[in-house]
């Protein structure tokens, strides 16, 4: 583990590439997996707030499932989550452009519809980040479905830190990601 601030970095995230690929994996991550996206109590709130802006960029499906079960839920761990449409798959934020899966919260974003991009768990991953009263840790999670990114770069040779600077500055700060470049540089 690298220390940076409060933060505990796994290696795996400075050793291993990674930049998505979405012409391959068409933003399968998004569809896949056994609940939604993490939230934080305060990104409920905002989803609250924001959802008659997002809502005219969601599908049919996405909609239903939202104000059925809400802008978000309590999944089978007790964590809050994205809603979900066709039980624990697909996320009900998810919108298509050919063929590949796009957030609707981003896409309002875009748009200039709203000021908040996307949850932090989506935009940070494959770095999913375990919070404790005095610290972070941050992880890799290793996807199968995440392979074709695992590829590009290596291709590319693109660390999966400086693949997710932009998120990893909108949650900790420039200072801090400033202070991980340090660290990594100093070491042998």
């Amino acid at each position: 583990m690298i220390e940076v601030g409060n933060v505990l970095v796994h290696e795996d995230i400075v050793n291993h590439d990674f930049v998505c690929n979405l012409s391959k994996c068409k933003g399968v991550c998004c569809i896949e997996g056994d609940s939604g996206a993490p939230l934080t109590a305060e990104e409920t709130k905002i989803l609250e707030d924001i959802y008659p802006q997002v809502k005219p960029y969601l599908t049919e499906k996405g909609i239903e499932a939202i104000e059925k079960q809400g802008k978000y839920v309590v999944d089978s761990d007790g964590d809050l989550t994205t809603t979900c449409v066709d039980g624990n798959k697909e996320c009900a934020y998810v919108t298509w452009e050919n063929g590949i899966t796009k957030c609707a919260i981003e896409k309002a974003y875009e748009m200039g519809d709203v000021s908040w991009k996307k949850p932090i768990s989506c935009h940070l991953y494959p770095i999913r980040a375990t919070h404790y009263p005095e610290f972070d840790v941050l992880h890799y999670d290793r996807w199968y479905i995440c392979k074709d990114a695992c590829t590009f770069g290596q291709e590319l040779k693109i660390p999966v830190y400086q693949f997710l600077k932009d998120p990893l500055i909108r949650e900790y700060g420039e200072e801090w990601y400033k202070e991980l470049e340090i660290t990594l540089a100093s070491k042998p």
